[in-house]
């Protein structure tokens, strides 16, 4: 007979199983009587699991829905089916959830056996998705900074400008947050002792991540850090001035561009890409007339653009 403890863990793991059972059935995959299958029932109710009962020959158990989520049971393949899922959403495959399914992801990574893990790790290094989003990023790193962000870990890392130069951050990490292009880390910079956001892309993670340290009160807003970023972390920017109001134009550009209204009919674009050729295919995208002054490689990017479109045959 199993120990108690046990016995209320495998119970669990049966109840959510399958929609229903008969206590019979529970009692018989258990070795134990119906009589303690009730008791263990009442256990779990007091733990917070909603055990329904149903009275009779035909009635049984079953596991419903409760005001708060109880503790998953999953065994071997169902937590690696669940982990490469969680890293497909945080790399961007459903929109609006990236945040949540990576800080997901962290919570199930630290308590995964190695073993297991690694199953993990082998089936997205093998495995070759035909849509890209954004600049890639290890879910490793991201699941590294999120565990750092919520156990207030400092974290050390080699960053690399988009100039191509490094350099060494030691940091305290607040928040990751998705733009839907990529990914970003708002931390405060202990050197620089002010709060700083790097590109996830371009960090490399050193080890051991750092001691403990208590969260700094009024921490940037994210949406506020976030505005426009895009823009200051790209290597080749513009201001583009476009023949639109700002409200015609946010509504096609991610919370990362900042848009400046200028009047009812104008506003300017503040665009960013890492080669001028990107740049120049993003302020076409806009669909809008508009002006633009420089930088020169924008410029020639726009000239080869147009020779090219000149030569198109029929």
């Amino acid at each position: 007979m199993l120990e108690t403890s046990a016995r209320l863990l495998r119970l669990l793991t049966l109840l959510q199983a399958k929609p229903d059972w008969t206590g019979a059935e529970l009692a018989a995959r258990l070795a134990v009587s119906p009589r303690t299958i009730r008791y263990d029932v009442d256990k779990l109710r007091n733990l917070g699991y909603p055990v329904h009962a149903a009275p009779g020959i035909a009635g049984g158990y079953r596991l419903g829905a409760g005001a708060k989520l109880p503790p998953l049971l999953l065994d071997d393949d169902e937590a690696v089916a669940v982990a490469v899922g969680l890293r497909t959403a945080a790399i961007g495959s459903v929109t609006g959830i990236e945040e949540s399914a990576m800080n997901a992801l962290a919570k199930l990574e630290q308590v995964l056996p190695p073993r297991l893990r690694q199953r993990v790790t082998d089936l997205h290094t093998y495995t070759t998705p035909l849509i890209k989003r954004g600049d890639a990023v290890s879910a490793e790193t991201l699941t590294r900074l999120a565990a750092a962000c919520r156990d207030h870990h400092r974290v050390r890392f080699t960053y690399t400008k988009h100039k191509g130069s490094a350099e060494e951050r030691d940091t305290e990490p607040h928040r990751l947050v998705h733009t839907g292009r990529r990914w970003y880390l708002i931390a405060w910079d202990t050197a620089r002792r002010d709060w700083r956001t790097y590109r996830v892309d371009r960090i490399t993670l050193l080890q051991p991540t750092g001691m403990r340290f208590v969260p700094r009160p009024h921490p940037p807003d994210p949406a506020g850090v976030i505005r426009g970023v895009d823009t200051a972390l790209s290597a080749h920017r513009a201001e583009i001035t476009v023949l639109a109001p700002a409200s015609a134009i946010t509504g096609y550009l991610p919370d990362s561009v900042a848009v400046q209204p200028i009047d009812d009919t104008t506003c300017i674009v503040y665009a960013g890409a890492d080669t001028p050729y990107q740049l120049a295919l993003h302020i076409l995208m806009l669909n809008k007339d508009f002006h633009v002054c420089g930088p020169p490689d924008l410029l020639d990017a726009f000239a080869v653009i147009r020779n090219r479109l000149n030569a198109i045959t029929c």
